[in-house]
Order: C-alpha cells, then structure tokens, then sequence
C-alpha cells in the first residue's frame, strides 16, 4: 500500500485530503492518504502534495523542517498547486526558498490579487477541467524536457517534470478527480 502525503503546513490540506481520498477510491488503488508536518512523516510517502498557501512560508518551513531534502534524497513524487507551483521551480520573480525540481520561470501573483481571482475551463489530459484560480502565479517559461499541460493564452498553468506535477490553479476545489489521479498515477510508476 502506498501512502500518499498532504504537506500540512498551510492552504487546503483537508480539501487537497478528501479530492486524494475520493480519487484513490475511484480508482480501487490501496492508498493511504495522510497529513504530514515532519522530514520523518514525509520519508514514509512515495508522494507528497504541496497546496496553496503563502510559498515564502511554505518554503521556510520546508527548509527548517529539512523536508526538502528528505524530498530530493528519495526523489518523491510531488503535487504542487498554486504556491506548491512556485515552490516547484527554480527561478521566480522574489527572493525565496524554493525546491527547484521543476525547471521553470515563475511569476507569482501572475494572474492578480485576491480580488481578481476567477474560474476559467482548460484543456488538459484531453479533456476540460474547472481551473480555480486564486492568486495564482503562472509559468512564463520552461527549461527542456519540461512537458507543459495546460495554459491560458501565452501563461503556462501546468506542467510536469518527471515525477513532480505542478498546476497555477486549485483542482482540490472542484469535484473532479482528474489531476489527483494523474498525480496518483505517478506515484505508481515511481513504485513500480
């Protein structure tokens, strides 16, 4: 049985917590989905998921916590949504702790303040899916072998980088389960 990680220092934990849930469940995968705080709690996950959040704190934390590190040693699938995206990259438009496992330029606050937050469709996986964007930061550029997802207009929105996943938008918000699966998907390949 794998066991899947929410990082629970910040954000939607509890929501990012029933989406995984729902999704292991929808997919018959034996899972064990968790909330995590420590390098020793993450050690024991083949997968971690990073929500939104304030990423300087995040990536305080993170960094205190030595959680990075337990991340990088093992190479743990990881889920970054919204400011678990600009955690993920390793360049952005502010000084901070950043994970630097997805090569990437990111802008933070890319789409606007609180107040400008919106929901949009978006293709990704061949499909739609409801993007819920709340202060969300975008990729403006990609280094090689980035796959890229999803994007509005010229804003990249999600991409993937071997076994980390990042999305500028909240899927734990929707009731659709797509990009828990995928993730959930990665995870089992990095098992296997």
């Amino acid at each position: 049985m794998i066991k899947i990680g929410i990082l629970d220092l910040q954000g939607d934990v509890y929501e990012h917590l029933k989406t995984t849930q729902k999704a292991v469940k929808k997919m018959d995968t034996p899972a064990q989905i968790l909330k995590v705080k420590t390098a020793s709690e993450v050690s024991k996950c083949k997968g971690i998921i990073i929500s939104g959040g304030e990423s300087t704190v995040i990536g305080k934390l993170i960094k205190e916590e030595s959680i990075d590190q337990v991340i990088k040693k093992q190479k743990i699938a990881v889920l970054g949504t919204c400011a678990g995206m600009v955690l993920l990259s390793t360049k952005t438009d502010y000084e901070q702790p950043l994970l630097g496992l997805i090569d990437m330029q990111v802008k933070r606050n890319g789409f606007g303040r609180q107040r400008l937050s919106f929901q949009k469709e978006i293709e990704i996986f061949d499909g739609k899916f409801p993007g819920i964007f709340i202060r969300a930061p975008y990729a403006s550029e990609v280094g090689n072998g980035v796959k890229i997802l999803a994007k509005i207009k010229d804003k990249i929105v999600a991409v993937q980088d071997g076994n980390c996943l990042a999305t500028a938008f909240h899927p734990e918000l929707t009731q659709d389960t797509k990009i828990h699966e995928y993730f959930i998907k990665e995870v089992l390949n990095c098992v296997e």
